[in-house]
């Protein structure tokens, strides 16, 4: 492999990638830029075209990959049984940490390239020998949280032009580079394939004796009022439950073999313990048996002290110093030591 020269890097067509393609040319990388065909929504495949116009434009060599096949089963069928039962599914920690990295580095070994790039908002570090993810220099556009299951010889491949950058300052480099669509183009919003309501998307893919009308019932099992059916409501939900009891409540529990959906107060939501499973763990003599470790379990709130240890069934037990609501199973959680990521894994049910 060239060691110092060539990058493969992920272009998705979006202003993120465009500009890491224009910053790794400009630090004297050989770029070539691959396309994933992941979901194309309603046949759209003009990313494809963003992307390969860019390249053109850079004069570096430019291939699509079309993994549409992989991503439906390994993501979308994940997707739609996660929430089939009763889970809350996490598609971007699994897509970055199981198949777009993966692949990134299959193909450039395929190409004997070393380096792996992409427009993620994040840094590295090496700390007592081992790589770790750290925090993008922008608080707003950070993805650290969706990284921490990558083993070390990603890690060590990579190279991350946009650690540095917030996103206004990318935008304007496209600008000032002359690609005007590129630092114009909104955001990606939410999970790629069901941007906005995962309800529909998942009525449209299952049976509809999957999905039947079912009991809202309190924490003691007393009848509140009818639901749409289990697969519409997560751990913690508290807005669009439909119902008015003058009063706040939020989903406690999903029972999918009764189509029950448990409801409760804030308070009743609250654990001081969960395990996970499917971890990762960098450097265990940075995680394990510590008490200056913080756990996230969404992408932008709800840090927490806690301690971890690893259990004889190799589940990791958190507990937490303080209590935390709505610990759903099926989601992540991520482990950090200031702006480093130490690991992480799926949340399992109680």
């Amino acid at each position: 492999m060239e060691l110092k020269k060539r990058v493969l890097l992920g272009m998705s067509g979006g202003t993120d990638s465009s500009v890491a393609a224009i910053l790794l040319q400009d630090a004297g990388y050989e770029v070539v830029g691959v396309t994933f065909r992941f979901y194309e929504k309603d046949g759209n495949t003009d990313y494809l075209d963003d992307a390969r116009e860019l390249c053109r434009r850079l004069g570096i060599q430019h291939i699509i990959s079309d993994q549409r096949e992989l991503f439906q089963s390994t993501i979308i069928d994940y997707f739609i049984s996660e929430y089939m039962s009763g889970h809350t599914p996490v598609p971007c920690t699994l897509c970055n940490n199981r198949l777009k990295w993966p692949l990134l580095r299959q193909i450039a070994d395929e190409m004997g390239i070393y380096h792996l790039a992409t427009g993620h908002y994040v840094r590295k570090q090496k700390i007592d020998g081992f790589w770790h993810i750290a925090n993008g220099a922008d608080e707003d556009k950070n993805q650290s949280f969706f990284l921490w299951g990558l083993p070390q010889d990603i890690l060590e491949r990579m190279l991350l032009p946009m650690g540095e950058l917030t996103k206004q300052r990318v935008r304007e480099i496209a600008e000032e580079r002359g690609f005007t669509k590129a630092a114009h183009k909104k955001d990606s919003l939410g999970v790629c394939f069901c941007p906005m309501d995962y309800r529909t998307f998942l009525r449209d893919r299952v049976s509809a004796e999957s999905i039947q009308r079912g009991q809202f019932v309190d924490t003691d099992g007393n009848f509140i009022a009818w639901h749409e059916g289990y697969p519409f409501y997560t751990i913690g939900q508290r807005r669009g439950l439909g119902i008015d009891l003058n009063k706040a409540v939020f989903v406690k529990d999903i029972v999918p073999s009764e189509n029950r959906v448990v409801l409760g107060d804030l308070r009743s939501l609250e654990r001081s313990e969960m395990r996970l499973k499917e971890w990762n763990i960098i450097n265990p003599a940075q995680l394990l048996e510590r008490d200056d470790v913080v756990v996230k379990i969404r992408y932008r709130k709800q840090e927490n002290r806690c301690s971890v240890t690893l259990l004889p069934d190799n589940t990791l037990l958190v507990s937490l110093h303080e209590p935390l609501t709505a610990i759903a199973p099926g989601q992540a959680a991520a482990f950090y030591r200031g702006d480093v990521v130490l690991g992480g894994g799926i949340i399992m049910e109680e």
